[in-house]
């Protein structure tokens, strides 16, 4: 049967945490259990839940912790938090924290269903409201047609119609799992699933249970059997991300799922067939690990049947400019407003700036600069304080000369007509005044004996 969705449940009173895992389970979710606060924030950290159940009041880390740590991160995934204490009060504060509901111990069981599936049926709404206007935005993908762009599609375009493992390098931010993703949606596989982990971020033995699952009893809060993501990725891709930070212990078991197809949950001695695509990607040089032990040697072949690069925007050349156009494009969108025009200085600074974060720095710089702009332009102001003016920026300065108050005036509106591209209708905006009077005003059309505004 297929799944209504995958619950995480964070609570530290076993009776109490059997009971919400037994609940949902029969309601047709997959539950993730966890008895603490901090192993429920790392869950977290790793893998996408379609909602959080979580007690209030736990070790190591609060449910308001995780309720605080949802909304920063996945706002879409609702929070339903549990606790033994009624209070009103509380309950209002939760709500206006974000939390989707509030449930009071000892737990109605027709409560807890009700509030969970509405909870995730707002959810999925919501979702599906913001995928629309990804679409009307244009779906996120690479975006570029410089030489080393055109090669990576190239390479995407051979090797994703095959059932070769890929093994995707580049810096941190340069679109690695975007390429994954591609690589999938033109696979014999697009239609079954696509499933990421982010191998660096979690323990050994977390990491061990998300990817391979786990038996009753394997550990202590293991309440129930769980499959693995290799299992739930069945006849579809598995994407490991920063799969250079595994342990040696995890580079074996993953040898031995990419050798014979198979794993076997933690705790439990039954093996298990699994047809699944191996995409992995990393920022670290494999080979130099493998020259240094820290890699075996094996799992770095299986791994990297094809090899493909990822290269960094400083690398792209004139791409910067097309990606720059998409990405304002499409944070514009999201927001439900007209896409604003880049003044020529805020476009210096970004073509000079060198990325180092790269498109995933580049996207977040655009996605403030968007909400921050006004009458229809993003300034240099509007983008992050980190972005330098370029040192052979213009500027207007009193330091040389002593200019009339006209020929500051011109200057001024020469400076913000550079901003604008020349484009007046917008200068006209950002200075207060019509379009006409920028005309008689400072315009690089203005005869010296033009009558000054006064």
């Amino acid at each position: 049967m297929a799944s209504n969705g995958t619950i995480l449940i964070a609570e530290d009173d076993e009776l109490t945490l059997e009971l919400l895992e037994n609940v949902l389970r029969r309601e047709g979710y997959d539950t993730v259990t966890v008895a603490d606060g901090r192993e429920a924030l790392e869950r977290l950290r790793a893998t996408r839940f379609d909602a959080v159940v979580t007690d209030i009041q736990m070790a190591r880390a609060s449910g308001l912790e995780i309720l605080e740590a949802v909304t920063r991160d996945t706002p879409d995934t609702p929070v339903v938090l549990v606790t033994a204490y009624a209070d009103p009060g509380a309950a209002m504060d939760a709500i206006a924290k974000g939390a989707a509901d509030y449930l009071s111990k000892p737990v109605d069981i027709i409560a807890l269903r009700t509030t969970v599936a509405r909870a995730i049926e707002r959810s999925r709404l919501s979702r599906d409201n913001r995928s629309l206007r990804s679409a009307i935005a244009g779906r996120k993908v690479l975006v570029g047609t410089s030489p080393a762009m055109l090669e990576l599609y190239k390479q995407l375009a051979h090797v994703a119609p095959t059932n070769a493992t890929v093994l995707i390098t580049g810096e941190s931010g340069s679109g690695k799992e975007l390429a994954a993703r591609t690589v999938h949606d033109r696979s014999r596989r697009a239609e079954r699933p696509f499933v990421t982990v982010n191998c660096a971020a979690l323990a050994e033995g977390l990491l061990e249970s998300e990817l391979f699952g786990h038996e009753r009893g394997a550990f202590t809060g293991a309440t129930a059997a769980h499959p693995g993501l290799f299992e739930i990725a069945e006849g579809g891709t598995i994407f490991l991300d920063e799969v250079g930070d595994v342990s040696a212990k995890m580079q074996a078991q993953l040898l031995r799922v990419l050798q014979e197809g198979e794993v076997r949950r933690v705790g439990g001695s039954a093996v298990i067939t699994v047809d699944v695509r191996v995409i992995s990607a990393t920022n670290r040089d494999l080979a130099a690990d493998v020259r240094a032990g820290r890699m075996r040697e094996d799992l770095f072949y299986r791994l990297s049947v094809v090899s493909v690069r990822v290269p960094p925007v400083r690398d792209r050349g004139e791409d910067i400019l097309a990606l720059t156009q998409y990405l304002v494009g499409r944070h514009a969108a999201l927001l439900g407003r007209p896409t604003p025009h880049l003044s020529d200085e805020a476009m210096h600074r970004i073509r000079a700036h060198g990325w180092p974060g790269n498109v995933r720095e580049l996207d977040n710089a655009l996605a403030r600069a968007v909400a921050m702009s006004q009458r229809g332009v993003i300034l240099p102001g509007d983008l992050p304080a980190l972005i330098e003016p370029s040192p052979a920026s213009p500027t207007l300065s009193l330091d040389t000369d002593w200019p009339s108050l006209e020929e500051l005036q011109r200057r001024y509106i020469a400076r913000v007509l550079e901003h604008t591209g020349q484009n007046k209708t917008t200068a006209a905006a950002i200075l207060g005044i019509d379009r006409r009077t920028i005309q008689r005003l400072g315009a690089r059309d203005q005869k010296p004996d033009d009558d000054p505004a006064t």
